[in-house]
């Protein structure tokens, strides 16, 4: 028996338009976050040289793990980690001095890329301190 043009047959109809539209959206969605960098991109070794410079700053304590690492999650949140990585680098010659270390102070794009850094880090100390 025929469900064309039934009641049935429409109502079959468009739950598979529904069911088509869905899946479409979902694997849309897929294949665009593919192409964005993943929440978690921090390398672990990156994680802990940060853990552990913050634990140096604020105590060897249980406390301060669980606070500095909670202060890296934050910055891993809100800033991809090759951002984290090039302002690290930056405040790094930054501190050796010298002849090189007046560019990465006087240039507006390099203060920038550390500024965002530092308010990364600031959202880290609210949430987790």
């Amino acid at each position: 028996m025929s469900t064309v043009g039934t009641r049935a047959g429409r109502h079959h109809g468009f739950l598979a338009a529904l069911a088509g539209g869905l899946l479409a959206t979902i694997l849309a969605a897929g294949n665009g976050g593919a192409a964005e960098a993943p929440v978690n991109d921090y390398p672990t070794v990156a994680r802990a040289d940060y853990i552990f410079g913050c634990m140096a700053a604020n105590g060897q304590t249980r406390t301060a793990l669980e606070r500095c690492s909670c202060s890296i999650d934050v910055i891993a949140s809100v800033l991809p980690y090759k951002a984290y990585e090039e302002a690290e680098t930056i405040m790094s010659v930054r501190q050796r001095g010298g002849q090189n270390a007046s560019m990465f102070i006087s240039m507006p794009l390099m203060r920038e890329k550390v500024a965002r850094l530092k308010r990364a880090q600031i959202e880290g100390e609210l949430r987790c301190f």
